[in-house]
Order: C-alpha cells, then structure tokens, then sequence
C-alpha cells in the first residue's frame, strides 16, 4: 500500500459559529467560520468539499419573521373569516401550533379535520393496532369527537406526553373561534362540513387541492399559500408560505429562508477566492428518514434543501462493493479482488439504473442523502453547530 493512500472516506465536521442575528452578512461569516475551523483543526479545505448550512440561521439572518396576527390578517382575507375546514395538520407544538393559533383568531369557526391513525409525517394519535380492534377503516370511517373518545379514549403522544385532540381544541377555543372537531382520511369529507377549505399537509398538498376543488369545494387554500406575500410588513416565503415555518416566540414565527440560491454561490466564490479550491454549498433543514421507534418522519419541511450549488445536482450512481465481490469476483482476493473492483468503478459509464451490480445503492437526491447526513449532525439542540462541512463525499473506492 502506498504512504499516501488514503485511509478515511466521508467526514461530516459540525462547524462552530457566532450566533446569527438579523442583518448579519451570513456568507461572510459561514465561509470565515470553515476556513477558520480547518486551520484550527489542521485540515485542508479540497475541491468538492460541501459546505452545508441550516435553514434556521438562514432564515434568522434574513429577518424572515411573522406574527400570529399577521397570520390571522391573510387567513382571513383569504378564506372569508367564517367556517372554515382546517384539515391534515402536523400534530407540533413546534411547528403547527402556533400557526393554529394565527388560523383561529383569523375565522369564526374551525371543523378540525385530523387524519388518522397518525398524521402525515407520522406522528400517532393512536396506534393501528387500537384501530383495527376497534374495527374501524381509517380509509372511509369518519369519526366524530364523540365516537373518537368512545372507541379510544385520551391517547398520549409518546414523546410529547400531550393530548393533541385536546390541546388543540383547546388552543382554538382561546382564540376565540369555536372548534369542531372530527377524524377522516379521504380529504373530501370535509366538505359535508364547509365548502373552504385551509388544507394543511405538506407532501401531499397538490394532490388534497386538487381532489377537494373536483368535489365542489368553493375556496381551498394550502398553506404555502399563506404568507406567500408579506402581511403589513411582515416575512414571507413566495413559494412555500407557511410550509416550514416553527415557532420563534409564543406570537412569532420563523419561516422558511427566502431564495436562498444567492447566499450559496456567495460562500462557494468566498471559498474559492480565499483557498482556489471549488466547494460545494447547500442550506438544509429537515433530513429525510423515519425513525423506527417512534415511526415519525423527519421531513416536515417541504424540502430537504431549498438551495444549493449546481455541483450537487443529481443522484448517485454506485456499484454495490459486496455484490461484486460474491459475485462477478467471487474467486479473488487480497490485492487481486481490489484491483478487479478499482477496475469496475473506473470503467463504469453512464446510468447503472437496471444493472444488478448497482442493487441496494440508495437513488435518492444529493441534497436528500447529505442534507439527512448534516441534520443528524448539527442535531436540533445545543451543539452550536448550524454549519457542516463534508469532506470526501464523492469520493469512491478508488481515491
């Protein structure tokens, strides 16, 4: 083995940085942060590297806030301020409550429609389990608050420990609209109910518009459609509104970054200005995996990434190493099964879509698979880390 064969493959640094206020030059700041960490740490910045920084600071330094009253203008200019069906929200204190707090003080009544047994990013209001012995199709039954509670009680969310059918009823009462609350999957069952419609689900939003407008309904708006334009001076988010957003203050929220594409090419120029080495940059939120405890998944933002380098276009495109090695080189070892497989990536041309040697590798978005890698990471507490840097990403066997 040569002296300067490499030994490490993917390295994820979380990068310490000065707390990000509004106003302040963020690229500046990210890109003197990396420089400043590699020189401490004793590593070299390469081309390729991929600077990742969070949404939050993003957003923070932007000055993208609104408040719960700026909510409750838009709700109410856009959906008329009297019974509106407020169906498929996110059970988050984090992030859907206090939006809820802005819909009710914008409406007079709210039907709270809630899909079950879990919401979209599956967060259980009770288990499946509970639903199949109580013999009910969460595909076409309907359930009033009243037949909810007869067939399952007051169910606990496990991590939380709160009672979302109650805390939420409870939260639109104190705002001063009246609530009604019922459980339903098919989003068109909202209708018998109210002809507007706030959809609130993030993924399948499209599709929900779409089926509700071919039923009949009168009004339907998502929540990117709230807040997509400021609100007596408050921030927006001209593609997503309300999607991302999460709590800031108990009347203020922090929405997703505005068109961050500027602050990316702006880091990745400083980068190349100060070390001649092209890196690559992304702003991150959500990762996107489930967790198998809780069967919650991560992605509650409407994407992983809004912005990113052209660099990081695309998907992988692997060869599955144990593959090849049981089967196309299952007679070699040692230095000659190395050399067959160094061989096989190097030789590899084009799209391996349908080429068994590439089963199992994961074809999924750049920006999923390191955005994922960077939320875990830079964690959601007090690490102080809102910005990753990963080395050797695009590396494969043969570097």
């Amino acid at each position: 083995m040569s002296e300067k064969e490499r030994r490490i493959g993917t390295v994820s640094r979380g990068v310490r940085c000065p707390i990000i206020r509004e106003g302040d030059d963020l690229g500046r700041i990210v890109a003197e942060s990396v420089l400043e960490a590699a020189e401490c740490e004793g590593f070299a910045i390469r081309d390729r590297d991929i600077i990742a920084v969070t949404e939050s600071v993003v957003a923070r330094s932007q000055g993208n806030y609104a408040t719960v009253d700026d909510i409750a203008a838009d709700v109410g200019a856009k959906l008329g301020g009297g019974t509106v069906g407020v169906i498929f929200p996110i059970l988050s204190r984090n992030r859907f409550a206090i939006c809820l707090r802005g819909i009710a003080k914008g409406v007079r009544k709210i039907v709270l429609m809630l899909s079950y047994p879990s919401d979209e990013v599956g967060n259980e209001l009770v288990s499946l389990d509970a639903v199949d012995e109580a013999g009910v199709n969460p595909y076409s039954d309907v359930l009033t608050l009243e037949k909810y509670r007869e067939l399952f009680g007051v169910v606990r969310h496990p991590f939380t420990g709160v009672d979302y059918v109650e805390y939420y009823g409870d939260l639109i009462r104190e705002c001063g609209a009246e609530v009604e609350i019922i459980f339903a999957n098919d989003p068109r069952a909202i209708l018998r109910y109210t002809d507007t419609v706030l959809n609130c689900d993030i993924h399948t939003r499209a599709r929900t518009k779409r089926l509700l407008l071919a039923a009949g309904a009168k009004t339907v708006v998502s929540l990117d459609g709230i807040l997509n334009a400021p609100v007596n001076g408050s921030g927006y988010n001209e593609r997503y509104g309300l999607l991302g957003s999460n709590k800031s203050t108990e009347d203020k929220i922090k929405l997703f970054p505005r068109d961050p594409r500027p602050l990316v090419l702006d880091i990745q120029k400083r980068v190349l200005d100060a070390t001649g080495k092209k890196v690559e940059v992304m702003v991150y939120g959500d990762g996107a995996f489930k967790d198998p405890q809780g069967k919650i998944w991560e992605l509650a933002d409407p994407v992983v990434s809004p912005a990113f380098t052209d660099g990081l276009v695309g998907t992988p495109n692997e060869l599955k190493l144990k593959y090849l090695a049981d089967n196309d080189f299952k007679d070699l070892s040692g230095d000659a099964l190395k050399a067959a497989i160094s061989d096989s990536i190097r030789r590899k041309d084009g799209s391996l879509v349908g080429n068994m040697a590439a089963q199992g590798t994961t074809p999924r978005q750049y920006t999923d698979l390191i955005g994922s890698l960077c939320d875990l990471t830079s964690g959601s507490g007090d690490k102080g880390t809102p910005v990753v840097l990963v080395q050797g990403y695009f590396d494969n066997y043969t570097n």
